[in-house]
């Protein structure tokens, strides 16, 4: 009989994960206050299964029709959560509302459930202190949009049970999820942490007139995110030079000098903004954003499909060991 899984929230990130975790055979109990909500969610999972399958992009073995009737909804939070392995906390990233959903989550949960929380922002130790069952509580914080981005973030609090993040880990690896276990919690986790450090600089170079907004996203789509798709940073810097030895000895120096020269920190307001704003709404229209997600989401979709095929080749075995 196949494991449950709760989902707590029935937005985006909530429905992403509920076909995720049908798509490896688990059972998903999707809980929203809102019946409507609940039922609209249901709708929108099934009709992106079957887009899916007919697109040939439905991820796991069994069939569209196999992976819907894995999901059920539900307005009742103890329905959601009794028997389930894990509970996958999806509320909008809002403190105070996430602090009352994982209150009404603790109140009716049990052992050995573990408590999952999909947040980006907040540090596990503040969103389960008060919690009664805090030692099983865990983050496991996906990439949007987490069914065509793989990667997860697994970061424990200070009082986590060494067992859990290690059952969450096992579990992203069983849904074809690529999980990377932070040993300790940090503001913003890694992801985030890096993709600031990018953000600012980018924001630095707008600001002070060095490149337009067209630019300097070309500097990351046709310069690094290329690389960067199959390549970490450490791995690239690696086989530019003979080894991270080499590397260093060659340009470390060149690094640590002009990292001193980026400059404070923007604080991304004012005239600054307003320009940044401007530019990319003469490129991409508010109402045509939704349009250009759909286009993102289905590269994503081409790009994970084609490291898949990528990752039987000899050199990424390599990689791995």
């Amino acid at each position: 009989m196949a494991e449950t899984i709760g989902i707590l929230g029935s937005g985006l990130i909530g429905r992403s994960w509920a076909m995720l975790f049908a798509s490896a055979g688990y059972k998903v109990k999707l809980f929203d206050i809102e019946p409507k909500q609940v039922q609209g969610a249901l709708k929108e999972i099934e009709s992106q299964l079957k887009e899916l399958e007919k697109t040939k992009l439905l991820r796991g073995k069994l069939s569209a029709a196999q992976q819907i009737a894995l999901i059920s909804g539900t307005s009742n939070l103890k329905d959601c959560v009794t028997g389930a392995f894990l509970v996958q906390e999806c509320t909008p990233e809002i403190l105070d509302i996430k602090m009352k959903a994982l209150r009404d989550l603790d109140a009716v949960v049990q052992a050995p459930t573990i408590i999952s929380s999909s947040t980006s922002t907040h540090m596990p130790s503040v969103l389960s202190k008060d919690l009664k069952n805090k030692e099983r509580f865990v983050v496991a914080h996906p990439v949007n949009p987490p069914y065509y981005v793989r990667l997860v973030e697994i970061v424990p609090a200070p009082y986590t049970e060494e067992w859990v993040p290690v059952k969450v880990r096992t579990l992203m690896e069983t849904i074809g999820q690529v999980p990377v276990s932070l040993k300790k919690e940090i503001a913003g986790f890694s992801l985030n942490r890096i993709q600031y450090v990018i953000l600012n600089e980018v924001w630095r170079q707008v600001q002070e007139g060095i490149l337009d907004v067209a630019d300097v996203d070309k500097v990351m789509s046709e310069g690094l995110g290329p690389r960067y798709a199959f390549l970490g940073a450490l791995e690239t810097a690696h086989l530019n030079a003979e080894g991270m030895v080499s590397y260093c000895e060659r340009y470390a120096s060149t690094i640590y000098s002009v990292s001193q020269s980026m400059g404070p920190i923007p604080h991304m307001e004012g005239k600054a903004l307003e320009n940044i704003q401007k530019q990319m709404c003469e490129r991409i229209p508010l109402e045509k954003l939704q349009e250009r997600r759909q286009w993102r989401d289905a590269c994503l979709t081409k790009l994970s499909v084609l490291k898949k095929e990528v990752e039987s080749l000899p050199v990424t075995g390599l990689a791995k060991k």
